[in-house]
């Protein structure tokens, strides 16, 4: 393993166990068994070596989400599932990196704090990659958007809705109950999004024409 990787793992470790106001480069340096001096020459400080653990976890959460869709598209599932794959996939990932710490809310309000311009960079990245999903996705599965509905619009309102089940779980925990109320609150979101397929919305006429013979049959309307 690189001195790097070994740090961040050791840092990691430190954040979860002692959250990030308490944690110190002494203490992540003893973790990675490294000297105070070693650890300085490759982060010059405690902000910038929590900014590398913040990254690696996005990253981390951005290739489990990628791996996950596909999976989901080749198993030729629905696009709300798809979508839902790829969610859980990037927030267990995510979870799992703080998993077990008391200081789950403090290290997710410090990653705000201190790495803020990351935070926007990776929710970009995250909504970009929602866009792709639901564009190859509608153009496989021959899928329509109902009127005034885009894929960065369907994108940005499941992004949305992330967010709506993080306020309603602080720290997305429970997970379990998070990951439930991002389910419901995507599925819907789909299902109000998807235009009615082209059979769907023939049938329809057909359908009245039908009545209307019918009717016609009854009173002797031969017309």
């Amino acid at each position: 393993m690189r001195p790097r990787d070994r740090i961040l793992d050791a840092a990691m470790l430190v954040f979860r166990r002692h959250g990030f106001r308490r944690s110190s480069i002494e203490q992540t340096a003893e973790a990675a068994g490294l000297t105070r001096q070693a650890l300085y020459h490759h982060f010059e400080s405690k902000e910038a070596l929590f900014r590398a653990v913040i990254e690696h976890v996005h990253e981390s959460a951005l290739a489990a989400e990628t791996a996950a869709v596909a999976a989901a598209e080749k198993a030729a599932l629905g696009l709300a599932d798809i979508l839902i794959a790829g969610l859980t996939a990037r927030l267990t990932q995510f979870i799992a990196s703080f998993e077990g710490s008391p200081h789950v809310e403090e290290l997710f309000s410090e990653h705000l704090l201190q790495a803020r311009d990351l935070y926007q960079k990776y929710a970009a990245r995250y909504a970009a990659q929602g866009v792709a999903t639901i564009e190859r996705v509608c153009r496989k599965q021959k899928l329509s958007l109902v009127r005034g509905m885009s894929a960065p619009e369907l994108a940005r309102c499941v992004e949305m809705a992330m967010n709506g089940a993080k306020a309603a779980n602080p720290g997305m925990q429970p997970a379990n109950a998070f990951l439930r109320d991002l389910d419901i609150m995507v599925r819907t979101l789909v299902t109000g999004a998807l235009a009615p397929p082209p059979a769907s919305r023939a049938a329809k006429p057909a359908a009245k024409k039908t009545v209307r013979k019918k009717l016609r049959s009854k009173t002797g309307d031969r017309r």
